[in-house]
């Protein structure tokens, strides 16, 4: 059966893992220690109003229950995060970068680590 991440410790642990990056969202895989599949959806207010975030959310919510179960890594938390250019991306197209993202993560691999943001301030650099 597959449950849905609740817990904000989840979410934040599921960053610690594969982080599979498409054009409409970003799909994290993190081993749960035998919790069976649970998959968990973010889309935060930089996307747009509530209107379109609760709309994206849906969207989201279908695409992880028709892959899931065929395509979901056993054992290991699903999170998805939303990105600006989902809401416009029809579904079926999102729905084949879906399975690619969980093909890669099932491959064990995962896109190129970021780097950290550079700080802001009036900082000195150098030791000036």
């Amino acid at each position: 059966m597959i449950q849905v991440l609740t817990k904000r410790a989840d979410f934040i642990a599921a960053n610690k893992g594969l982080r599979n990056a498409r054009p409409g969202f970003v799909l994290l895989t993190v081993p749960n220690g035998g919790k069976g599949i649970r998959y968990g959806i973010t889309v935060t207010k930089k996307i747009g109003n509530a209107v379109v975030r609760n709309r994206m959310k849906r969207r989201f919510r279908e695409l992880l229950r028709a892959a899931l179960p065929d395509g979901g890594l056993i054992d290991h938390d699903h999170v998805l995060i939303g990105r600006s250019g989902g809401i416009e991306r029809e579904f079926k197209t999102m729905a084949d970068e879906l399975d690619r993202a969980l093909e890669r993560a099932r491959e064990g691999k995962s896109d190129p680590g970021r780097s950290r943001r550079p700080r802001r301030g009036n900082r000195k650099v150098g030791g000036q």
